[in-house]
């Protein structure tokens, strides 16, 4: 069904932003009847609800003409839990009430509290604000809400998880009995619905059945990655799509940082996004990515919530996300209003079950997949370069310049140069070992039981590495001030490996050799492979010289200390010394208390 036509300069605004028919949620609060009434309203993100609720309040604040009168309080009251989502609401509201002559004022933490305050005692229609800052101007006598008409709640269930509720029931409470309460949530819990009978009166509930429709325009991937190497397989994933727009969500702002240094580095155009950015810094960030000049945006949940980028193709999960709301509204910035998206989670192959786990309470079908190798990704850069408009659509052209080019180089010498010029603008590929899909199920069997075998052996014997273990040589020694609380966690990083797999660690000099488990070598070869530590150097050594100073550090892992031949020598050396050191000391003192005494 068409929009209805009740208010023309709606119908014209709603035309010219290319909406042909409303979504189903704006169908369903545009039903007749519902004018007047309360509405509590169930609904995922991206179905369209700001400009439902935007359509769903015109009959309380629009004269018959269509147009609004000049106030000196507002009408209407919109409350966002995110400065992001209050920005986009305020801007979806502009457009559509452009003709109607509306006033509308955002009122968000970050920005000149003055200026707002400014623009409320100047008259608007509509308020749009976060829960904390309205009631900052609220307590000032800044906003006054004796003649409000509607109050909206937009992602109420996100602003009582960030514990909104008392700013809630401040402005609810501050608002006239009379006027319409209009609540929007992802679902409706138990919080929501109190909250619900507390302040609205006969609401018409309305449930967009959210559960069952919430993944239909989205395809959730799972990519199997090494825990180290989860910023390099990101690279990759990165370019294997090739979304115009794409978002990267980590659960610390330190990890933004990282992850953003990491795609600049490899000639991504990205920008940033987390909570100790100023506001302006934020809005930058998000206009550089709707209009292109940026084609990825790495955040904190901030801005899971509030950003609709019609381009954004791709959601990229750094960071598995802490609960199934999380992903889902992280996941909510694509697969928008119809069209199609990508969410994509990286999984550390030993956080597969905890993922799985995600999936289920989410109700969500993922595919599982290793780390887009080199070769796929130049099997997807070719397949785009053939597609590309540029040669299926473009004209022929047939000026002097083509021709010269034509009549001087044959077609191989053009095509090698066309592929030349097109991959020179793209980032570069990560070299990357793909990791099993069925090893990590099969790794975590076996810890377990390699946990319940190593209890009772750390009983019945030690667990030897002198005989059994490989040795590796490091670069650095005791004149770099090598010390195993620092190579244990390098090595570790290095290696996939774990510290109860580091045997004994010798430091000498100018260089350091340690162990490591047979049944972990392979995979510490792999994982060295692949890895990249400028910092230092590893590579395969025998057994370290004998009487080379003396050993450091044993087994860090927790293993018994092997009691080899080497490690007694060290031992002896110091009991060795330590009485001569003594007697010197002594004598020492002794000359100086006889010294005080003849003095």
């Amino acid at each position: 069904m068409p929009f209805p036509d009740t208010y023309p300069a709606l119908t014209r605004a709603l035309q010219a932003r290319g909406y042909e028919k409303p979504t189903p949620v704006q169908e369903a609060v545009l039903e007749p009847g519902h004018e007047d009434r309360d509405l509590l309203v169930s609904a995922q993100t991206g179905s369209g609800k700001t400009v439902a609720f935007g359509m769903a309040f015109a009959p309380s604040l629009l004269e018959d003409s269509g147009k609004l009168a000049p106030v000196s309080s507002p009408y209407a009251l919109v409350i966002a839990p995110t400065r992001e989502l209050a920005l986009q609401v305020q801007s979806e509201l502009t457009w559509l009430y452009a003709e109607t002559g509306a006033r509308i004022a955002c009122c968000i933490g970050g920005t000149d509290a003055r200026r707002e305050a400014r623009s409320l005692e100047r008259g608007v229609h509509i308020v749009v604000g976060t829960p904390g800052r309205l009631c900052d101007h609220l307590s000032r006598g800044k906003l006054n809400l004796s003649a409000l008409r509607v109050v909206v709640l937009d992602e109420a269930d996100e602003m009582l998880d960030m514990g909104f509720r008392e700013e809630l029931e401040q402005l609810l409470d501050a608002a006239p009995e009379g006027r319409r309460t209009l609540l929007f949530s992802a679902t409706i819990a138990r919080e929501i619905a109190s909250l619900a009978r507390r302040y609205q009166k006969d609401a018409m509930r309305i449930d967009m059945g959210a559960g069952q429709k919430q993944h239909s325009d989205i395809t959730y991937r799972c990519v199997v990655t090494a825990p180290h190497e989860i910023e390099r397989s990101l690279v990759n994933v990165l370019r294997y799509y090739d979304s115009p727009t794409a978002m990267v969500f980590c659960n610390t702002r330190l990890l933004v940082g990282q992850v953003q240094a990491e795609l600049l580095e490899r000639g991504f155009a990205s920008v940033a996004i987390s909570g100790e950015m100023g506001q302006n810094e934020r809005s930058r960030a998000i206009e550089s990515l709707r209009s292109g000049i940026a084609r990825v945006c790495v955040a904190t949940d901030v801005a899971a919530r509030g950003i609709d980028v019609p381009a954004l193709g791709l959601v990229i999960h750094a960071s598995i996300p802490s609960s199934s709301e999380t992903l889902l509204h992280r996941s909510g910035r694509t697969g928008r209003a119809g069209r199609k998206g990508t969410s994509v989670i990286m999984v550390p192959f030993n956080q597969r079950r905890r993922t799985e786990r995600l999936l289920g309470q989410a109700r969500i079908n993922a595919e599982w997949e290793t780390v887009p190798t080199a070769e796929m990704i130049a099997e997807q850069d070719a397949k785009r370069l053939l597609e590309d408009p540029t040669l299926t659509e473009g004209e022929v052209s047939s000026n002097e310049m083509v021709k010269m080019l034509v009549e001087r180089y044959d077609a191989q010498r053009l095509a090698s140069a066309l592929v030349n010029f097109y991959t020179a603008k793209l980032p570069k590929v990560e070299q990357l070992r793909p990791v099993s899909l069925e090893a990590p199920a099969r790794r975590e069997r076996g810890d377990r039981n390699e946990r319940g075998e190593r209890g009772e052996r750390s009983k019945r014997e030690p667990r030897s590495y002198e005989s059994s273990g490989a040795w590796f040589r490091l670069s650095v020694g005791r004149q770099d001030k090598a010390d195993p609380k620092w190579l244990v966690p390098l090595i570790c990083r290095i290696g996939g490996v774990q510290k109860r797999d580091i045997g004994s660690i010798r430091i000498q000099q100018d260089q350091s050799f340690f162990q490591i488990s047979e049944d972990k070598v392979e995979r510490f070869n792999s994982c060295r492979a692949g890895a990249e530590h400028d910092e230092v150097s590893i590579e395969p050594a025998s057994a370290p010289p004998e009487g080379k100073g003396p050993a450091r550090g044993g087994n860090r892992g927790g293993a018994p200390r092997s009691r080899g031949p080497r490690s007694s020598e060290g031992r002896s050396e110091k009991r060795d010394k330590a009485p001569s050191s003594r007697k010197r000391t002594g004598g020492s003192r002794s000359g100086e208390r006889s010294s005080r005494r003849r003095s």
